[in-house]
């Protein structure tokens, strides 16, 4: 089961070894170029290519809802752990129930039953919905612009381009060969620039500065997250490709961008950073195993 994972997280041990070859601007220029432009191709393509109805929607958006409103609810409990400043707090309490699709991308091909086209779905109502929570509780008690942030939510490229994709695929609609094939193109090299730019960038070091407040954080994300899934999914009786997709995407580590707009917002950027690599670095244990258990039990 594990085997289709480990040469993946190879690619991020050959990112962390080539992390010097190019400059720290370089492989921000390369994140952006995958965020904007590959990832969005992939994600289209994903959700576009299979026939999809309002149900199979319905069914997928208030689980994926009700996961963010848990994770949200008991990530606030690591309040009196955390820095005095509220917005400090924010910044890191955010990366509770954000998650890094890119990562998702890679983890569903461990999955028996789930696929892309589902967890496509699962992207365009979660991105949306995270995102804007994680504005709202930044922005609290600080005077920002409103209209702006809104644009900036619903103009993110994962969610643009997944929500395209849940239209083609709920009206049957179809693109010509001419489009499909370069949007083909422009995926491919999307989940391997990802892995290699996760292991070039990550501050390896991050665990050493685990203490009660990070650790309640990321328990939060990577073990409460997909256990609340977990919880609905024996408490309905579900069971398949929708409930395996859920619960991965449930324990993928939190959005690599985090700390970006914790920074724009006046929160403390390198204290969030270190919460995205703690994320990331646990999840390459807890990720696996909640995928093995999805794989067996659902």
């Amino acid at each position: 089961m594990m085997t289709g994972l480990l040469p993946l997280m190879m690619l991020v041990g050959v990112g962390g070894l080539v992390r010097h070859q190019l400059p720290e601007n370089a492989w921000r220029g390369l994140d952006r170029l995958n965020f904007t432009y590959f990832f969005p191709a992939l994600l289209f393509l994903a959700a576009s290519q299979r026939k999809l109805t309002l149900d199979d929607v319905s069914a997928i958006a208030p689980l994926v809802w009700a996961t963010i409103a848990v994770t949200l609810l008991v990530g606030y409990g690591a309040r009196r752990f955390g820095p005095e400043k509220y917005l400090d707090f924010a910044g890191c309490w955010q990366t509770t129930w954000r998650f890094n699709a890119g990562i998702g991308f890679i983890a569903v091909s461990a999955l028996d039953k789930g696929n892309m086209a589902i967890y496509a779905v699962v992207v365009g109502m979660a991105v949306p919905v995270s995102n804007a929570c994680a504005v709202s509780v930044l922005s609290l008690g600080e005077q920002q612009d409103w209209f702006e942030m809104a644009k900036k939510v619903l103009l993110n490229p994962f969610f643009v381009s997944s929500l395209f994709g849940v239209s083609f695929a709920l009206f049957g609609l179809s693109l010509p060969f001419l489009v499909t094939r370069p949007l083909e193109m422009l995926s491919q090299p999307a989940i391997t620039i990802a892995l290699i730019s996760v292991g070039a960038t990550m501050n390896w070091g991050a665990l050493s500065k685990m203490d009660s407040f990070s650790l309640f954080i990321n328990a939060t994300k990577l073990l409460v997250m997909p256990a609340c899934v977990v919880g609905l999914a024996l408490a309905f009786a579900q069971n398949g490709g929708l409930t395996q997709t859920l619960i991965m995407y449930a324990a993928l580590p939190t959005a690599a961008a985090s700390h970006v707009l914790a920074g724009a917002l006046g929160a403390d950027q390198r204290l969030s950073a270190t919460m995205v690599a703690q994320s990331t670095l646990l999840s390459a244990i807890t990720l696996p195993v909640w995928i093995v258990l999805a794989n067996m039990f659902f």
